[in-house]
């Protein structure tokens, strides 16, 4: 098995030297192997593991869904409901943030609309923005992350 250095893994697997320090940090990746003189040294495991994770993070999984996930996958002969559902709370939180952007994207319009331009005094964006009573809804609230 060809080993590589921290460097040459945060290349090959897309990601930053601090990112992988702090995966190791949390057990999300496990502790490499070290040379005599101590330097960290990674196999073909820790590409597929950072690279599992990467794609996880990129569709949003919370670390602690892709930490579940990783358990799930050591036993990879037993019934795969428990993954299915973790992607289904997944699926949920991702809808719910795109109702929210949609009604985000609908207040942005309808402000950007009611400005008729003038002086900053009399702007109508300025003025929603100090009263968010003069919103249509409160269904624009914060955006939640994924």
């Amino acid at each position: 098995m060809k080993q590589m250095s921290i460097g040459q893994l945060s290349k090959q697997a897309g990601v930053k030297v601090t990112t992988i320090r702090y995966y190791e940090s949390i057990g999300l990746i496990a502790e490499p192997e070290r040379s005599q003189s101590g330097r960290r040294l990674y196999g073909e495991e820790a590409v597929q593991t950072l690279s599992f994770v990467r794609h996880g993070r990129d569709l949003g999984f919370s670390m602690n869904a892709i930490e579940r996930l990783q358990t799930l996958q050591q036993v990879p002969d037993q019934n795969c409901e428990s993954v299915n559902n973790i992607a289904r709370e997944q699926l949920g939180a991702v809808q719910k943030r795109l109702r929210q952007l949609h009604a985000l994207e609908e207040e942005l319009q309808r402000t950007i609309r009611a400005c008729k331009g003038g002086s900053v005094s009399d702007c109508r964006i300025i003025s929603t923005l100090n009263d968010h009573g003069e919103c249509l809804s409160d269904r624009h609230e914060r955006v939640s992350p994924l």
